[in-house]
């Protein structure tokens, strides 16, 4: 025992070991990051999607794999049983994913209730498995109006709630009925060029954390806890 910290179960108690945020290089991933992307509407012209399309096209460029998540379909969450097929769709794309990119409209001063499914229904935990934990998260929204952050920032408390990193950079694209060609292409223009640093930030990010992602959320309560209880304290399904 520590005198200091009486508390403390030292056998789970460590200092943080700085060679296990830096594997060796023969023990680094040398896949492309992998980037699931989400957006939160289903109008025909969503101004959310072409730009969460811009964005993967920049990840592609970048040296990611992207897959994007089309919300249609997608029940109210518990609406329906998890095993519906675009719930399961998502909950697999969420494990798949090192990294995400959330992209929403800005309505009524808020993310849409589209988005907020989406998110509602990849579960804190699957088990003792946490789909989300420690994967890279980057911030979007699009607003009719002047430039605002109200989806953005609640997007951030989300991404903290999911326990996910979420990057410094992020992307508010005002009036954007203005910034997007008919062919759906988007502008070139100082919020364009925001993309380009939001997604190339995310790539870093993600090349940085993916192998020690497990490390960096590694918690010491946690380690104190069995597998099932904290399965138990996690799950909100019955609430």
């Amino acid at each position: 025992m520590n005198p200091e910290l009486p508390n403390v179960d030292l056998a789970l108690f460590a200092r943080p070991d700085p060679n296990l945020l830096l594997p060796p290089p023969a023990q680094r991933s040398t896949h492309a990051p992998r980037i699931l992307l989400l957006y939160g509407s289903v109008r025909e012209r969503s101004y959310s999607r072409l730009l969460t399309e811009e964005a993967a096209r920049l990840l592609r460029a970048l040296g990611a794999e992207t897959r994007v998540f089309d919300p249609r379909g997608l029940p109210l969450p518990d609406a329906e049983p998890d095993s519906h097929p675009k719930v399961q769709e998502l909950r697999e794309l969420a494990q798949w994913a090192e990294g995400m990119v959330w992209t929403s409209p800005e309505r009524h001063g808020a993310m849409t209730g589209i988005m907020k499914a989406q998110i509602d229904w990849i579960p804190l935990a699957v088990g003792s498995v946490r789909p989300t934990q420690g994967k890279t998260l980057a911030v979007m929204e699009v607003s009719g109006g002047s430039q605002s952050f109200n989806a953005v920032n609640q997007l951030r408390v989300l991404g903290r709630w999911m326990r996910m990193i979420t990057i410094p950079n992020q992307s508010s694209v005002a009036k954007a009925f203005l910034e997007f060609e008919e062919n759906g292409r988007m502008k070139p223009s100082p919020y364009y060029e925001r993309v380009v640093d939001v997604m190339e930030e995310l790539v870093k990010f993600t090349l940085l954390t993916r192998d020690c992602a497990d490390y960096l959320v590694d918690r010491y309560s946690e380690r104190r806890e069995s597998a099932e209880a904290l399965s138990r304290r996690v799950n909100l399904r019955s609430i």
